[in-house]
């Protein structure tokens, strides 16, 4: 719905049983659209951690040629999407485990396109050695830590060991001489502008300032960092296929880049609440689940079963929020709670033992962990329902 009332949504789910996850699908698509074009014609790479649904993550790609492959997360996942036939499919964690390799391998050999990701000599030594022993060649990808240094303060999170152009070009030169693998390009994931908001309310005015302020300073280093990069890799006669950068926090100001070939985008397709904290773009509340009012201990109050579905990371910012109808918020003394959530209400629909409660998880695919369907609604109506992950009997993580 474009403009969502909890009558709306109450009637719609009134035969259903709670809790349950939906989707609402004209938001979808008006996000879709929206991450389109925010991105100014840069290729878009869907990143499937944010989504967990293999139908949904077709759907994406389908809707426009700019969809041009997935991101996702593990071995088992990247050879599931292939098996259902999603292709071009960039992994973007090292992987190490034999069987893991070995299972990326097999399917290589079946016609998959899955890039492995690298960021020392050790993995590329052990993915080399099971591509032989496999009888197949598998391309690679460097991951490149984009976080920034200031005086007492890492702003980006711990991920590749690489942050300098020569230690890109050094790691590129080892594949080349490596077996059975080659050089397919590099990803730089800028989490402190695509995974950290600017207007958090969690956050003081002079936190969320003084992080607009390092994001600003961050950009241009980044831009820089990544140019160097690739500049470096192309005199020494490295084609980079893949230039994978930012996030949905970033598509702007990542797209804007000359070098970059794509961008990834996850989260504003479904809008978790964790995404209504930046300034500069809003995205509509697509997903959102429903719990029921079970009991009333007192006035104003309503307690409803289930609820507690907080994402993973450090902070209140991750804890689900009630969404409609307004004038609901969780008590400080107990949050959302695994098996029952206490609501505080005061607005004034009426609320009475077997209304539904509607909520929004803080991060978008982490709610598909605990739902095997996902019901899709289009004109006030339930269109269909379409599998999660662990709807389809799988868990990657």
């Amino acid at each position: 719905m474009v403009n969502p009332h909890y009558s709306d949504y109450k009637d719609i789910t009134e035969n259903l049983t709670l809790p349950c996850a939906i989707l609402d699908m004209e938001l979808f698509e008006k996000n879709i659209k929206q991450v389109i074009a925010r991105t100014q014609g840069k290729k878009i790479r869907i990143a499937s951690k944010s989504i967990r649904s293999t139908q949904l993550i077709k759907h994406i790609l389908g809707s426009d040629n700019i969809f041009q492959g997935v991101m996702c997360y593990s071995a088992e996942e990247a050879v599931h999407l292939h098996s259902h036939g999603v292709n071009d499919i960039l992994i973007a964690y090292p992987i190490f485990d034999s069987k893991k390799i070995q299972m990326v391998c097999k399917a290589t050999a079946q016609g998959a396109q899955i890039t492995l990701m690298v960021d020392c000599v050790t993995q590329v030594q052990k993915i080399s050695n099971i591509c032989v022993e496999e009888n197949v060649s598998i391309p690679l990808c460097i991951d490149v830590d984009m976080s920034s240094s200031f005086p007492g303060i890492h702003f980006g999170v711990r991920r590749s060991p690489i942050n300098k152009a020569e230690q890109v070009l050094q790691l590129a030169q080892y594949i080349k001489q490596s077996e059975n693998i080659f050089f397919n390009g590099i990803m730089g994931y800028e989490a402190q502008i695509a995974g950290l908001g600017d207007k958090n309310p969690f956050n003081n005015r002079v936190m969320n300032f003084i992080i607009r302020l390092l994001k600003k300073v961050s950009i241009k280093r980044i831009r820089r960092l990544r140019e160097d990069i690739v500049n470096k890799l192309q005199k020494n006669g490295f084609e980079c296929c893949i230039v994978n950068g930012g996030g949905t926090g970033s598509l702007e100001s990542t797209s804007l880049e000359s070098c970059v070939t794509e961008v990834t985008a996850g989260s504003a397709f479904f809008c978790p609440s964790l995404f209504d904290y930046y300034k500069n773009f809003q995205h509509a509340p697509a997903l959102f689940y429903a719990i029921e009012v079970t009991r009333i201990p007192i006035q104003g109050i309503f307690t409803c079963h289930s609820g507690g579905f907080v994402a993973s990371g450090v902070g209140q910012d991750k804890i689900p929020q009630p969404y409609l109808p307004r004038g609901c918020s969780l008590l400080s003394t107990e949050g959302a709670g695994e098996v029952q959530t206490p609501i505080s209400y005061k607005g004034e629909k009426e609320i009475k033992i077997g209304s539904p409660i509607f909520m929004r998880h803080s991060k978008a695919g982490e709610l598909c962990e605990h739902f095997n369907q996902i019901y899709l609604i289009k004109n006030k109506t339930i269109i269909k329902k379409t599998d999660t992950y662990r709807g389809e009997g799988k868990c990657f993580l």
